[in-house]
């Protein structure tokens, strides 16, 4: 038995919309890596053919989509624009496809379009660093002294953190006026990587806060 499965992004449901309302309505569509598919309204030809083939339509993420673009630079080496990975997206890890009736079973993926700006490109990969927890950016409070920042920049590069950008901040801290508030972005092997981190800045007094935690 061949069934068939649509993706579409949460920014862009049309065709969610459609199916619930059994006919093209028009819906709110939100900037999306997934470009080629943010159409306000699905069109009634395609919705009539799709209607009676798609077994199911499931949604993504923004972050399933830079991820699914990352995945197939890195393991492939093809670059796929955000519409034609979000059927890859899908199937990630944590993704509405990802569930156990389609574990072991032959899945085959379309990718259809490689249209993405280079510049996009580029945030769009940082994008899926981040999503891989690669890419990570905390703040901390260290000694305004010589040598203060040099010893946290340090200890990183020890723990195989590579920075990847650094700014302070001081005039707008309520704390010591010896002391300086840094932001760091850092790139890591991944989740393991980020938690070793964050135990050894503790150890050492940072008390680092991790943007998103």
């Amino acid at each position: 038995v061949v069934k068939f499965w649509g993706g579409e992004p949460y920014f862009a449901a049309s065709y969610t919309a459609a199916l619930e309302a059994q006919m093209p309505v028009a819906t709110k569509v939100t900037p999306t890596l997934a470009d080629g598919l943010a159409v306000p309204m699905v069109g009634s030809h395609a919705f009539e053919v799709a209607k009676h083939y798609v077994d199911e339509c499931v949604l993504t993420t923004e972050k399933e989509v830079s991820l699914a673009i990352l995945r197939l630079i890195e393991n492939e080496k093809m670059v796929v624009e955000g519409g034609g990975a979000t059927g890859l997206a899908a199937l990630l890890p944590g993704a509405q496809l990802d569930r156990q009736d389609l574990k072991g079973k032959n899945i085959v993926v379309p990718l259809c379009g490689g249209n993405i700006d280079t510049t996009v490109l580029g945030r769009v990969l940082e994008r899926g660093l981040a999503a891989d927890d690669r890419m990570k950016n905390f703040t901390a409070t260290v000694s305004d002294r010589p040598g203060g920042i040099g010893r946290l920049t340090t200890l990183l590069g020890e723990h195989g953190a590579s920075i990847k950008d650094m700014y302070h901040e001081r005039a707008f801290l309520q704390s010591n006026i010896d002391f300086v508030k840094v932001k760091c972005v850092v790139e890591l092997q991944g989740l393991e990587h980020a938690r070793l981190i964050d135990k050894m800045l503790e150890e050492n007094g940072y008390d680092p806060v991790w943007d998103g935690d």
